[in-house]
């Protein structure tokens, strides 16, 4: 597990370690460190904007003793068939997952952002965080196992969460991510033991996924 004054200091010895500055979005329990949603994580999820970044981030990782993982234990099998799958490293206690373009097809804007935290070394990285809806559907998403839990936290905290926003972006990309608004569904389903959702929402998925 790494908590956020260590985050902090690791990311700013990576940015010694890059060979150009370099842009990404924090996702997962990184996030939410971020935002104070936890304290600790043990997955540092990032998405990079191509290929080529997320490799040099990679060197700069593997020089301070980060090894890749295999994902197949993480991930199930409908996530692991997708073409861009997330590279893992780790380095004792903790793991970074690493996202290029998409998060499992799910395309993620690099504009839709409500933090920016820069880290100055021999080179610069900027770490961007999303809105609280985009976690929770990001969540629903990549479902590991603790990713409900961090659902949970996120809703018992925040009150005024957007379902909307949360749906819309869901059936904006089903295409990609086919079973995206089945997972989300199942997800408030569960969430409901916990708080209210109206059942307009559900309608919304219902009709959606039948098209």
């Amino acid at each position: 597990m790494i908590n956020l004054e260590d985050q902090e200091a690791l990311f700013k010895l990576i940015a010694d370690y890059l060979e150009k500055d370099i842009e990404c979005t924090a996702i997962g329990g990184t996030a939410m460190m971020f935002q104070g949603y936890k304290t600790t994580t043990k997955d540092i999820d990032l998405v990079f904007k191509s290929d080529q970044d997320r490799q040099v981030f990679i060197k700069a990782i593997e020089m301070i003793g980060y090894r890749q993982e295999s994902a197949k234990f993480l991930y199930d099998e409908k996530r692991m068939r997708k073409d861009n799958k997330p590279l893992l490293y780790s380095r004792g206690e903790e793991r970074f997952d690493l996202f290029a373009k998409d998060v499992f097809g799910f395309k993620l804007s690099f504009e839709n952002i409500v933090q920016r935290h820069d880290y100055l070394g021999k080179k610069e990285l900027i770490i961007f965080t999303i809105p609280k809806e985009w976690l929770i559907l990001l969540k629903s998403i990549t479902n590991r196992e603790k990713d409900y839990e961090d659902i949970e936290t996120i809703v018992k905290i925040e009150k005024n969460i957007n379902w909307n926003i949360i749906i819309d972006e869901a059936i904006k990309q089903k295409k990609a991510a086919s079973w995206i608004l089945i997972d989300l569904e199942e997800k408030m389903q569960k969430l409901k033991k916990i708080i209210f959702i109206k059942k307009e929402y559900f309608d919304r998925i219902y009709i959606a996924e039948k098209k």
